[in-house]
């Protein structure tokens, strides 16, 4: 079954952001486990019709002793939007090279 037939989801800000081509987004959803980024990416996708490579999870909070879990996600126009503006991972010269 689809990720966002099983999760209770609630769309608490929904900003565009024109300068970035983004949105921003806070949901909260119902879930019997912390889904982590790779399960919030997946029902992101789902929700708002996008491809995976779009989306960038920010964060993850549960609310304690509940099964709620806020999501901080950007939802980008295209996978070469999100490549332009997300900082890569730097790489680590090896000392004495």
């Amino acid at each position: 079954g689809r990720v966002c037939d099983k999760v209770r989801m609630n769309v608490i800000q929904d900003f565009r952001n024109e300068l970035l081509k983004r949105r921003e987004v806070k949901i909260v959803i119902d879930a019997e486990s912390n889904p982590g980024f790779a399960e919030a990416g997946r029902v992101l996708k789902e929700k708002f019709g996008v491809g995976e490579e779009q989306v960038v999870v920010r964060n993850v909070k549960s609310k304690f002793g509940r099964k709620t879990f806020l999501l901080d996600a950007f939802i980008y126009d295209s996978a070469d939007d999100k490549e332009k503006i997300e900082q890569k991972p730097k790489v680590k010269k090896e000392a004495g090279k």
